[in-house]
C-alpha cells in the first residue's frame, strides 16, 4: 500500500485549520534530517530505478533531466543538492522521486524514502525568524513529529524559480494588465494587506504591486493579518486582502472565515493566491467567501482580480 493511499479530503482538513504532509528524507544517513510537503501537492512516490532518465543538454545544475511517467514528460529536480547533499550512485539507485503539481506544474524531486503521512493544525507549524534572515533561505517553517523530531518544510516556490523560472509568474507582465482599467479611488489611496509565506511568492507579488503603483503591507502568516485587521480603528478602509491558503498558525481558510464573519470585512474583496489550485480548494475557498481565486504562476494578473472583485463588492 502506498503511504500515500490514506490522505483525508483537504476541504474536510481546511474547515479544522488542519492539513496533511507527506514527510520523507533525502538520503540513507543517520542525521538526515526530516522534511515535509503539503500532500495536495504530490501525486505519487515512484521507485528513480524504474525509470530512464533523459539528460537535457545545457540544462540548470539542479535539473537531471526528465522521465516518462503515464504519457508526462516530467522534469526532474535534484532536491537533496540543492540541499547541499550529494548522493552516491548507490543512493541514487535506491532512491525514489517524489511526483509533485504546483499550479499544474508535475515535476519530480528526488528524495530517498516516503517515510509517513501526517495530519498537523497550523498552529503546530511554525515560521522561527531565523529562516527569514536571509533572501535566499530555503526553509519556510518546521513542525515536530510525534517522537520530537524536527521536520522542515521547503520553500518549493523558490526551488521552481531557481531551476525553471519561465514556470513562475512573470511580474513585468503586471502594469500592462492595467493600463486600460480604471483604478478605484480606495484602490489608490489604500493598502492592500497579504498574507503570504514564501519569499519567493513575497518578492513577486511586492514587485507586482510596486510595477502598479499601489500600496500593500506584507505579513508572514495569516494570524499576522488578521490581528492586524483586529486591531485597526476602521477596518472597512481596507481596499482588498490578498491570502495564501497554506501558511504557519492560520490557514488561509481560517483567514477567511474569520473576517468573513467580521461585520468591518464582510464585504471586503479577498482573493486567495495559492499554488494549490486544484478546483476543490477554488471550491472551499469560494464557499468560504472568497471573491476571487488566482494560482501564484498568474499572479500578474492580481490587480486586475482585485479591481473587479472591488467593483462588484461596490
Amino acid at each position: 500500500m502506498s503511504v500515500l493511499d490514506n490522505v483525508d479530503a483537504a476541504t474536510n482538513l481546511a474547515k479544522n485549520n488542519e492539513l496533511q504532509l507527506l514527510v520523507f528524507r533525502i538520503s540513507e544517513s543517520v542525521d538526515s534530517a526530516f522534511y515535509a510537503i503539503n500532500v495536495f501537492k504530490t501525486r505519487e512516490v515512484v521507485e528513480s530505478k524504474n525509470h530512464f532518465l533523459t539528460q537535457i543538454p545545457s540544462s540548470h545544475d539542479l535539473l537531471e533531466g526528465t522521465i516518462i511517467l503515464r504519457g508526462l514528460q516530467i522534469p526532474i529536480l535534484n532536491l537533496p543538492l540543492w540541499l547541499g547533499t550529494q548522493l552516491s550512485r548507490e543512493e541514487i539507485q535506491k532512491s525514489n522521486i517524489l511526483i509533485c503539481d504546483f499550479n499544474g506544474i508535475v515535476i519530480g524531486l528526488r528524495i530517498m524514502s516516503a517515510y509517513r503521512v501526517i495530519k498537523k493544525n497550523w498552529s503546530e507549524m511554525h515560521a522561527p525568524d531565523s529562516y527569514r534572515l536571509k533572501n535566499d533561505g530555503v526553509v519556510m517553517n518546521d513542525t515536530r513529529l510525534e517522537d520530537g523530531s524536527l521536520c522542515l518544510i521547503l520553500d518549493y516556490e523558490k526551488l521552481l524559480a531557481d531551476v525553471i523560472p519561465q514556470a513562475m509568474v512573470d511580474v513585468n507582465e503586471s502594469a500592462t494588465n492595467i493600463q486600460d482599467i480604471a483604478i478605484p479611488m480606495k484602490l489608490k489611496n489604500g493598502t492592500v494587506l497579504i498574507a503570504e509565506d514564501s519569499r519567493t511568492a513575497q518578492t513577486h507579488l511586492k514587485q507586482i504591486f510596486a510595477n502598479s503603483n499601489l500600496d500593500m503591507r506584507m505579513f508572514d502568516n495569516g494570524k499576522k493579518l488578521v490581528d492586524y485587521v483586529e486591531s485597526m480603528p476602521d477596518p472597512s478602509i481596507i481596499p482588498a486582502i490578498i491570502t495564501d491558503i497554506e501558511m504557519p498558525e492560520m490557514s488561509g481558510f481560517t483567514v477567511l472565515q474569520i473576517l468573513r464573519n467580521n461585520p468591518a470585512t464582510h464585504n471586503t474583496p479577498i482573493i486567495v493566491n495559492s499554488s494549490m489550485s486544484s478546483a476543490n480548494n477554488k471550491r472551499e475557498a469560494e464557499g468560504l467567501g472568497a471573491s476571487g481565486f488566482i494560482d501564484k504562476t498568474k499572479s500578474h494578473n492580481i490587480v486586475p482580480i482585485i479591481i473587479e472583485a472591488m467593483n462588484k463588492h461596490s
